[in-house]
């Protein structure tokens, strides 16, 4: 656990995500939860102890199995955005694991066989505060990648936990995206509200304002191929094939990562084009 400011810490030894934890006078803020059931246990062995605050909390950045299997085993209520909540109202009772489809760190996991979710206990549409010490924590909508994506913000501490708004080295989760969104989000990342600000992702820990423009970069080009071919009227599947190996020349990619990244760009254009550019009747699959 790596301390980033005074009393705030992140964790990335779990694959997945990347979490965090605020040490607060009344309890603990927890930043979402690892998706492996013994990652699970072992984050909440290392939180025991910290603080002198005997509560709890959780916050889901969004709705992504990588960052919501977990959360039962947290064991404490669960703050969310409104559209993170209705995501569950959407999903079964209980998460079965059913093979390689959307790319997502989970599939990769072991014996994950079926879990119950934890869906949010509290929900908020804008803006959210929490008051537990001597400075709030804000909760912040900003859609992108999701429509119940959020930020959460420490005003004086100057940290800023963004999700999978910025990933480093790896192509955009898009199956539930809306790019111009996410781009209006990145943009308000990049102004002086947040200039000097410890930029936190949900997946790859501190990232730096250029990692900031190279995801402004990398949506502005896939929107214009996604345009384009929209014009077009192509099918999903035929831009998901087209596209997804375009995209993926721009990451350096370990040869253990590209199939999966692979899938997830195309699972994602697949989803991403049928929603935008084709009948509105498609069914778009979970991510």
């Amino acid at each position: 656990m790596d301390a980033i400011a005074k009393n705030v810490y992140i964790e990335e030894r779990f694959p997945g995500v990347t979490l965090g934890v605020i040490v607060q006078s009344r309890g603990l803020i927890q930043i979402d939860a690892p998706p492996a059931p013994e990652d699970g246990r072992a984050w909440r062995a290392s939180l025991m102890g910290m603080g002198d605050g005997r509560e709890r909390v959780l916050i889901n950045l969004d709705s992504h199995p990588d960052r919501t299997l977990g959360v039962r085993m947290m064991d404490c209520t669960v703050i969310a955005h409104e559209q993170t909540a209705r995501a569950f109202q959407n999903r079964p009772n209980t998460f079965k694991a059913q093979g390689d489809e959307t790319g997502a760190n989970w599939e990769a996991i072991p014996g994950l066989g079926s879990v119950r979710w934890a869906p949010p206990e509290v929900s908020f549409v804008s803006k959210m505060s929490l008051h537990w010490g001597d400075a709030p924590v804000l909760l912040e909508s900003h859609p992108g990648p999701t429509e119940g994506a959020i930020w959460v913000i420490l005003p004086e501490e100057k940290v800023v936990f963004v999700g999978d708004a910025v990933l480093k080295g790896q192509p955009p989760f898009l199956a539930h995206a809306d790019i111009p969104a996410w781009l209006e989000a990145l943009d308000r990342l990049q102004s002086p509200e947040f200039k000097g600000f410890t930029i936190v992702g949900g997946r790859d820990g501190v990232l730096s304002p250029q990692v900031v423009r190279t995801q402004a970069d990398t949506l502005r080009k896939i929107l214009a191929k996604l345009e384009k071919l929209g014009g077009k009227k192509s099918s999903a599947p035929d831009v998901a094939d087209r596209l997804a190996d375009q995209i993926l020349k721009d990451f350096k990619v370990s040869a253990t990562r590209h199939k999966q990244y692979a899938q997830r760009l195309r699972f994602g254009l697949r989803n991403y084009y049928a929603r935008h550019y084709a009948s509105p009747s498609r069914n778009i699959v979970d991510e």
